[in-house]
C-alpha cells in the first residue's frame, strides 16, 4: 500500500526539533555503532543516503581517518541544509540526492551507509540496486532500521496515545515508516533483487533511550517527525494537546523524572 506523501516531508520545524530532541534521544548510539563497524573496512570514499540532520555525518567525520572522503546526501533538502548549517569536524560534501536514482558514477565508492533511511524508500528494490551500482567490487553497504515499534518503548506509547485521541482515523506515521520495515527475511529478499549476492550479516542492537522528563520524548515525536503532519492534517488546534497527552502517558509508564525505555534497531552489513 503506498504510504502518504507526509511521511517524507521534513521541513518547517521539524528539521530543528528532529536534530535537539530526536538525535541525542534515539539516534546517537546507533550513530556511534554504524560508525565504529565501518572503521574495520578499508576505506577511501564513503557516501552516505538519506543523512537527515548528519548526526552519522559528523560522527563519522570524527571517527574516520581524514583520507577518507565523506560525501553526505539527502532527498530532503531542508534536513540537508541544516545538517551542512551544523557543519563537521573536517570538510564532506554536501549533496542532495535521491536514494533511487544516485547521481554517481558506477563503483565509485568503498561503502555506502544509510541510518534509519530504508524505511522511507518508496521502492527498496532499486535503492538496494543504487546502492550497489555506486559501490567499488569489495565495497560494502551498511544500514539501519527501527526493529518493530513494540520494541521501542517511547514511540509505541505515543502511538498508543494517538489511537486514543483519533480512535476513527489514528496517526500511524511511526507503527507504519519508522517502525515498518523490521522482517529480517523481507530484507534479505530486497537485498538479493537489489543484485547483492552475498549472505547479509543482520544483527539486533538493543540500546537506552533516556531524557530529563516525559516531555521531551513526547515533543520529538509528535512535534520532531512527520507524524505532525499528521496530527495538523487532523486538526491543527491539537498538537499541544497531543504532545501533553503522550507526555502523561510516558510519565504513567515511566515515572514523573528522567524516563529510561528500551529502543531496537536491525544493522544490515551487505558486501557487493
Amino acid at each position: 500500500m503506498p504510504k502518504p506523501a507526509s511521511d517524507t516531508v521534513f521541513a518547517g520545524s521539524i528539521p530543528k526539533l528532529y536534530d535537539t530532541l530526536l538525535v541525542p534521544l534515539i539516534f546517537q548510539p546507533y550513530a556511534h555503532d554504524l560508525a565504529t563497524r565501518l572503521g574495520s573496512w578499508p576505506l577511501e570514499r564513503v557516501l552516505e543516503v538519506a543523512a537527515g540532520t548528519g548526526v552519522v555525518t559528523r560522527t563519522m567525520a570524527s571517527t574516520l581517518p581524514e583520507r577518507v572522503s565523506i560525501t553526505a546526501t539527502d532527498l530532503n533538502q531542508p534536513m540537508l541544509d541544516y545538517a551542512a548549517a551544523i557543519g563537521t569536524s573536517r570538510p564532506v560534501e554536501w549533496r542532495r540526492a535521491d536514494a533511487l536514482q544516485l547521481p554517481f558514477a558506477d563503483q565509485s565508492f568503498d561503502a555506502v551507509v544509510c541510518q534509519f533511511g530504508a524505511m522511507f524508500f518508496p521502492d527498496k528494490v532499486k535503492a538496494f540496486a543504487e546502492a550497489r551500482r555506486v559501490l567499488a567490487p569489495a565495497g560494502v553497504l551498511l544500514f539501519n532500521v527501527w526493529d518493530r515499534i513494540e520494541d521501542n518503548d517511547f514511540a509505541d506509547v505515543v502511538t498508543a496515545t494517538l489511537k486514543d485521541m483519533f480512535p476513527s482515523d489514528p496517526p500511524l506515521f511511526l507503527r507504519r515508516t519508522p517502525h515498518g520495515y523490521f522482517d529480517t527475511a523481507s530484507i534479505r529478499s530486497d537485498l538479493a533483487n537489489g543484485g547483492f549476492a552475498k549472505p547479509a550479516e543482520i544483527s539486533t542492537v538493543a540500546a537506552r533511550s533516556r531524557a530529563p522528563s516525559p516531555r521531551e520524548p513526547a515533543e520529538a515525536f509528535c512535534r520532531g517527525t512527520p507524524l505532525l503532519n499528521e496530527i495538523t492534517a487532523r486538526d491543527a488546534s491539537l498538537v499541544d494537546e497531543a504532545v501533553d497527552n503522550a507526555a502523561k502517558a510516558i510519565a504513567a509508564r515511566f515515572g514523573n523524572g528522567p524516563v529510561d525505555g528500551k529502543i531496537q534497531a536491525i544493522v544490515v552489513t551487505v558486501e557487493r
